[in-house]
């Protein structure tokens, strides 16, 4: 499943382009992994590489939390996690993966690039992403990934 949506931040929200995104969450080794497949990914279709965000994975994993928390996988509340973007560090346009059960991060972004909707995020005109990958009681994988623009 995939979800996308741009934004038009108006005049008096421009200053929140400065604010400064820091990139200083311990990822996983499979969040990490996965970071690095789509990057590796991107860089062979001549796209820019993409920068990790600590908001934009704070949005990942509430949402991860929520899908393992239920035992769904699903886009639920995305325009909460949208606004909380647009508001907070200047996003103009937002896009969300999710995924449930694979074992290993080229797994999921394999399957991922093989489904259209999905490799659209991944290759589309984003900046910064953020990756959330949680277990749910019964230890089956949930992904969460965030892709922004500023």
């Amino acid at each position: 499943m995939s979800c996308s949506k741009d934004s038009t931040i108006s005049e008096n929200e421009v200053q929140l382009q400065s604010v400064e995104l820091i990139n200083s969450i311990a990822y996983s080794a499979i969040e990490s992994d996965i970071l690095k497949a789509i990057n590796k990914y991107r860089e062979s279709k001549s796209l820019n590489t993409l920068v990790g965000a600590d908001e934009v994975t704070f949005q990942a994993d509430d949402h991860t939390a929520y899908m393992t928390d239920n035992e769904v996988v699903n886009h639920d509340n995305f325009n909460v996690r949208y606004s909380n973007l647009v508001t907070g560090v200047g996003a103009k346009a937002v896009a969300e993966n999710v995924a449930v059960g694979y074992g290993s991060a080229d797994a999921v972004v394999n399957a991922w690039i093989a489904s259209e909707s999905h490799r659209v995020n991944i290759e589309g005109d984003y900046t910064h992403f953020g990756i959330s990958v949680g277990k749910d009681k019964n230890g089956k994988n949930y992904f969460t990934n965030i892709f922004m623009r500023r």
